[in-house]
Order: structure tokens, then C-alpha cells, then sequence
């Protein structure tokens, strides 16, 4: 089983999916496109799922990146071809764009940790199979997307309405992170501090590797049935 995951930027990788993905057996391309020659392949069509994760740019920057005509093609190939696409924050808005929806600024930024909320049908998906109707999740994102025509809602939250969506039961939009380790949101919370600091003080850095620590070890079962999970729905 063969991935192509799309990561935006050096710092913002895999995490958690590239160790269970591998872990079950599945050969990880992982394509940094901030890289010198970074390139994406014309197709998906060698590739058994399409992962494509979060970045600081917006969906809607495709004149200053290019390459996301390319990322907005890939995906709708992958539904045509009914193979599994996984989209996270920046991953989920370039789902909707593609599939005809709009990605706008949302009415507030969302940085830190947030409870999100299954809908019906959220709790009946595959993909939340076995989780609480609420829990909370890693937010890092100023945009939101609409749905696109066809695509049913999942999961809900208070300052940020759409959370997630699947679509055609193989496009999977997530507006948050669940891949995302202590180590990573420390290192976030320096590369980024400008940002944080004017979301949230002087002392927002601390705060949010604080409280990551503190989350990561109350939501470890949750994130384990939730990796169970996206493994099987890739995997389909």
C-alpha cells in the first residue's frame, strides 16, 4: 500500500499518521513542497490514498502556490477514482475548493485546543467510529470552508461551525489535528510565536505547550482508536 501525503512546509509533517501508517505497512511518498524541486506526480492513479496536510498558506493562494492547482487536481482524480483522500486544516479547505466550495477567513481565528461536537451523522462514520460525541482537538487555522454540494457534515464547533465532512465516503475534510505531538506544537508555538503571541498575549507560547502536554495525556486513548480508525478508512 502506497500513500502520497502533500506536506506544505518542512515544519509542518506527518506526526502521528506517518508512524501508524508505517507501522501498518504502508510505503509513505512524502512530497515537502517548500523544497528546492519539489515536484507532485501527474497522477494518483499509482497511489492507494492521498493524504494532504496543513500549511500557513491559504486554499485560495494558488497565484502565489502554484502548485496548489495541482494538489485541487490530484484530489479530484483520487475521488474519481474512488481512493481515499484525507485532508487536515489547510488539507480539509483544498478538499471543499476543490469539489467547488468556497474557503474563506473564519469569523475568528482558532489557536490551541478546542471541543468539537459529531453530528448524527458524525456519529455514525467510520472515521469517528468508537469516539465520545465531544471531545477536544488541536486548532491552528484563521480560514474555514463551506461545504461542498453533496458533501455531509461530521463534526461541529462553536467559534468555527464546519469541522469536519466526508465526501462520496472517500473524501475525508478535517478543520483540525489530530497528528500533532507535544513536540510538534512546541515547535510550532516558536516558529509561529509572532502569531500566537498576538492571538493570545505574551505568554500564549507557554500556555499552549502547557496545556498540549497536559491534553496529550488525557485524550491518549482517544487518539489511539481515532488513528485505529483513519487506518481502516485509508485502508478501504
Amino acid at each position: 500500500m502506497r500513500a502520497l501525503i502533500v506536506q506544505h512546509v518542512a515544519c509542518e509533517g506527518p506526526g502521528l499518521l506517518a508512524e501508524v501508517l508505517s507501522s501498518e505497512g504502508w510505503e509513505l511518498d512524502i512530497r515537502v513542497m517548500d523544497q528546492p524541486g519539489a515536484t507532485l506526480p501527474e497522477t494518483i492513479a499509482n497511489y492507494k490514498a492521498l493524504i494532504v496536510l496543513g500549511g500557513p498558506m491559504g486554499a485560495y493562494e494558488e497565484e502565489a502556490y502554484p502548485y496548489l492547482y495541482k494538489v485541487q487536481e490530484l484530489i479530484r482524480d483520487a475521488i474519481s477514482r474512488r481512493i481515499p483522500v484525507l485532508g487536515i486544516c489547510l488539507g480539509g479547505q483544498l478538499i471543499a475548493r476543490a469539489l467547488g466550495a468556497a474557503v474563506k477567513p473564519n469569523a475568528v481565528k482558532e489557536i490551541g485546543w478546542y471541543k468539537i461536537r459529531l453530528t448524527e451523522a458524525g456519529k455514525k462514520t467510520p472515521l469517528f467510529q468508537n469516539l465520545p460525541e465531544e471531545f477536544w482537538v488541536f486548532q491552528w487555522h484563521g480560514d474555514t470552508f463551506d461545504l461542498p454540494e453533496g458533501a455531509i457534515l461530521l463534526a461541529e464547533g462553536d467559534t468555527c461551525t464546519n469541522q469536519a465532512f466526508v465526501y462520496r465516503d472517500c473524501a475525508w475534510a478535517l478543520q483540525f489535528h489530530l497528528e500533532v505531538t507535544p513536540a510538534m506544537v512546541a515547535h510550532w508555538a516558536e516558529i509561529y510565536r509572532e502569531e500566537l503571541e498576538d492571538f493570545a498575549g505574551p505568554e500564549a507560547s507557554a500556555r499552549l505547550k502547557e496545556d498540549t502536554v497536559r491534553q496529550w495525556e488525557r485524550d491518549r486513548d482517544l487518539r489511539a482508536r481515532f488513528l485505529v480508525n483513519l487506518c481502516r478508512v485509508l485502508g478501504s
